[in-house]
């Protein structure tokens, strides 16, 4: 039987009401368990920059975030290296909640720049590691992650890094563990003070154990490579200012 105009705009608004409050409903309902799945992802890439993947992998949710709160303390600073607390709104800047891919469409002396440190249980001053965060593209799309400096802030112990879109096989190789075990103990500055980064190499399957600022590469992904090159040098450059103050301090 053959409806009228009216019956049918009645039906389609009564429908797009009643899926616009199950929507609604069900957005309301997944926030809360979105945002903390997102936030002990992002606890479980900072912590990896200076745990073996195997202490990670034993920690139940609960556990990683339980010693998340317990070992690592957070802050944020500028492009000087001076911390900042506020926003320019006098609204609290809390590091684990900056948008490092926003933040990466300003200029660099505009970013904030979130630092973690890495302390003995009760002890903030008492300091293993400093974790900064790296944020990049790649082939195909952003890259992003960790890096742990020692206390001379200049050996690394260790990276995590993260990618949306590089070939899997290839590029997306960085998130391995053989991959980002590379950094252990390389440096970010030569012997006489000077900032040096550490370079990805072209090619696979060279040893580069003697070199303080290379690594073997990634065969068939040398833009993917290059990508990573690219964002350690210009975040670690931009962290060079709290590297040298914290020296100081």
């Amino acid at each position: 039987m053959q409806q009228s105009n009216g019956y049918i705009i009645t039906f389609s608004v009564i429908l797009t009401v009643v899926l616009g409050l199950l929507l609604s409903g069900t957005s309301q309902l997944l926030g809360p368990i979105q945002k903390k799945a997102v936030e002990l992802d992002t606890k479980k890439q900072i912590l990896g920059a200076v745990l073996e993947s195997s202490e990670l992998s034993a920690m139940k949710a609960e556990e990683i975030l339980e010693f998340y709160d317990n070992r690592i303390s957070s802050k944020v600073v500028d492009y000087e290296g001076n911390e900042i607390e506020k926003d320019e709104d006098g609204n609290e800047i809390i590091a684990e909640n900056v948008d490092v891919a926003k933040n990466y469409k300003l200029a660099p002396e505009k970013r904030k720049y979130p630092v973690f440190i890495f302390h003995q249980e009760g002890n903030e001053d008492d300091a293993e590691a400093i974790i900064v965060q790296l944020y990049g593209a790649g082939l195909w799309d952003e890259i992003w992650g960790f890096l742990a400096l020692d206390t001379d802030l200049n050996t690394i112990e260790g990276v995590t890094f993260g990618h949306k879109g590089e070939t899997p096989g290839l590029g997306a190789r960085i998130t391995e563990g053989s991959v980002q075990n590379r950094y252990q103990g390389k440096k970010i500055f030569d012997d006489s003070g000077e900032f040096r980064s550490v370079d990805m190499q072209k090619g696979e399957g060279k040893d580069y154990s003697g070199e303080d600022h290379k690594v073997d590469g990634l065969s068939g992904a040398t833009i993917t490579a290059n990508g990573v090159n690219a964002m350690l040098e210009n975040y670690l450059k931009a962290y060079k200012s709290y590297f040298e103050k914290r020296q100081k301090s």
